[in-house]
């Protein structure tokens, strides 16, 4: 009964992002199996500070990264919270509770050259409707940098053809512009009127085959396999073409402050990291130009 309300708490007053959601109730089970079966204590609110380090402990020794104990760590804290808020709760038993150090780990970004490449590949076979909707996908996420969860919810509406801009609704509802080029404006349209031409009529932008909206593994699938024809990185998700939208436009001498507005970031934290990536490429032209590098 408390994660439920703590979920109804996120959904409905939070507005959080039903992917995160899904997240953060996985994670809140996960502990909850653990105490009944460590400690044969079945109820959340009962757990103490030692039985959470336990808990941490386990899942290092099972190899789990430190990134991910930190946030299920984290989605503990914010259960507590809103326990304690409740008046369920006295103590937050994660309060002097400290995650495992994380090592640093820079955004894997897919090369400009290859992006290029890729774009003369798959414009060569375009010619199915699935073909001609991976193709949009990737043209979309790249040119604009936004997240799965908002090109899943983007709509013909939100395209402004007059002002070259695509309207986002980002995470917790907040909206943002983005300007694209006509060249998406028109692959856009064209993939509307195919749409229309086969009897597909829905007011999502990208689509199922049989016209409904289209849901997460679709668009992962897409773009895994589209980024498979070009690079051998081990990852190939829809985020790193959001990791690759932002190192590029830095990298081409946009401002950092611009690249957090196009991004959606709350932070200007959560762009900063990106300028690691552009430090790299300069380094590395300095040991090319430079006689005594």
């Amino acid at each position: 009964m408390a994660l439920s309300n703590y979920l109804q708490y996120l959904e409905s007053e939070k507005r959080t992002s039903p992917h995160t959601i899904t997240a953060y109730k996985a994670d809140i089970e996960s502990f909850q199996s653990f105490l009944e079966e460590e400690f044969d204590q079945p109820e959340l609110i009962a757990a103490t500070p030692q039985m959470l380090r336990s808990w941490m402990a386990s899942l290092i020794e099972t190899n789990i990264v430190s990134r991910s104990v930190n946030r299920k760590l984290s989605s503990l804290r914010g259960f507590y919270k809103f326990e304690i808020k409740d008046g369920n709760l006295d103590k937050n038993p994660c309060k002097h509770i400290l995650g495992p150090k994380m090592s640093k780990r820079l955004p894997s970004f897919v090369e400009e050259k290859a992006i290029n490449n890729l774009n003369i590949l798959v414009k060569e076979n375009e010619n199915t409707f699935e073909q001609s909707r991976d193709f949009l996908i990737f043209e979309i996420l790249y040119a604009t940098g936004m997240r799965q969860a908002e090109l899943l919810g983007l709509k013909h509406t939100d395209i402004d053809v007059t002002q070259n801009q695509v309207r986002v609704l980002g995470k917790r509802n907040k909206e943002r512009l983005i300007p694209v080029s006509d060249n998406l404006i028109a692959l856009i349209t064209e993939f509307h009127n195919l749409k229309f031409n086969l009897g597909l009529n829905s007011d999502f932008i990208i689509i199922t085959n049989s016209g409904k909206k289209a849901y997460p593994k679709l668009i992962y699938r897409s773009i895994n396999s589209t980024l498979s024809t070009v690079t051998t990185m081990d990852k190939k998700s829809p985020h790193v073409l959001r990791h690759t939208f932002a190192t590029h436009v830095l990298n081409n001498g946009a401002d950092l402050n611009a690249v957090k507005e196009l991004l959606g970031h709350a932070n200007l934290s959560a762009t900063q990291i990106y300028t690691h990536n552009t430090f790299e490429k300069l380094k590395n032209i300095y040991k090319q130009a430079h006689p005594r590098a």
